[in-house]
């Protein structure tokens, strides 16, 4: 039995129709189903939370964008207990572009329901005032989380999606963003207690997959599986270094540059000397000065292509 967490309001209020392409193939081939559709921001974590409270095998199929399978992702109950299938409907479609997914609907359907490989992938946990947010691709404080801020709530996205040029709604709003955020001093302190102290630093961002905002490669080693996280820390540059730099993380160029900072961790915990934009998988929490990352004990098990 497949269970389908559908947006019905991805890709600029397409969502509904293109799940009933999906389910008129379902019933041609007389596949058992259910469907639970989405009606606020944060339902998708209640209705995963409520369905795997069972401990129970799961294989749940997420139809709608990167955040709608983040909180997918934060509502599951035991992560050894679900099979994830993704149906990509988002602008950014990071976690798709970092596993290989393909975007088609209908290529990504036929590989759920005949899956040739699967991939344990990692999970990382966002700590923050005693609470505590899950995410598959990244999570960050400061430029990056502005961005995301922004984005989910410009006219713009809608407008660019329509026009299938969602990934200039990121490229806009960054560059509007850099003129106004000032660089703030961050420490960034690994689980082998070594502490590094950065100043005028714009973001810091931890990374289980190579992409974030929509296709900029920060972290090209980072694979979602080889239990570590990856940093990219970017400091003591001046604004118009960081707009020229911008274009070349597309292609992960951007790490051959003074200024770009890569390391790996099992845990970290960075401090900021004064409250920031913060997000996970693009999902804006609200501002804070001091968060901790680590990574879930259990892996989840992704459908995916083979390799």
């Amino acid at each position: 039995m497949y269970t389908f967490i559908a947006n019905p309001n991805a890709r600029s209020g397409r969502g509904i129709l293109l799940w009933k392409q999906i389910e008129k193939i379902l019933l041609e081939k007389e596949i058992a189903y259910n469907v639970l559709f989405t009606k606020y921001q944060h339902h998708a974590t209640r209705l995963v939370h409520d369905l795997t409270s069972d401990d129970a095998p799961h294989t749940i199929v997420v139809l709608g964008g990167d955040g709608t399978l983040n909180e997918v992702i934060d509502g599951i109950r035991y992560l050894d207990k679900v099979t994830l299938g993704y149906i990509p409907l988002g602008s950014g479609n990071d976690f798709a572009r970092g596993l290989g997914l393909p975007t088609d609907i209908h290529s990504a359907l036929e590989q759920i329901l005949s899956p040739s490989h699967y991939t344990a992938m990692n999970v990382g946990v966002l700590d923050y005032e005693n609470k505590h947010r899950r995410f598959a691709v990244s999570t960050g404080i400061g430029f990056d989380a502005a961005v995301c801020h922004q984005v989910m709530v410009t006219p713009l996205k809608a407008f660019l999606n329509r026009l299938k040029l969602g990934k200039l709604t990121y490229l806009g709003v960054a560059l509007h963003k850099l003129l106004t955020l000032k660089p703030v001093t961050m420490t960034v302190t690994t689980e082998t207690g070594e502490t590094k102290t950065y100043h005028k630093v714009y973001f810091t961002a931890v990374m289980n997959l190579k992409y974030e905002g929509g296709g900029f490669n920060f972290c090209p080693a980072a694979s979602g599986t080889d239990d570590r996280l990856d940093i990219i820390t970017v400091s003591e540059l001046t604004r118009l270094k960081v707009l020229c730099l911008l274009p070349t993380a597309f292609k992960g160029w951007h790490t051959r540059f003074r200024g770009i900072t890569l390391d790996t961790c099992t845990e970290v915990t960075i401090t900021s000397d004064r409250a920031l934009p913060v997000h996970t998988d693009g999902e804006p929490v609200f501002l804070q000065s001091d968060i901790h990352v680590h990574l879930e004990k259990e892996k989840l098990c992704i459908i995916t292509p083979c390799k």
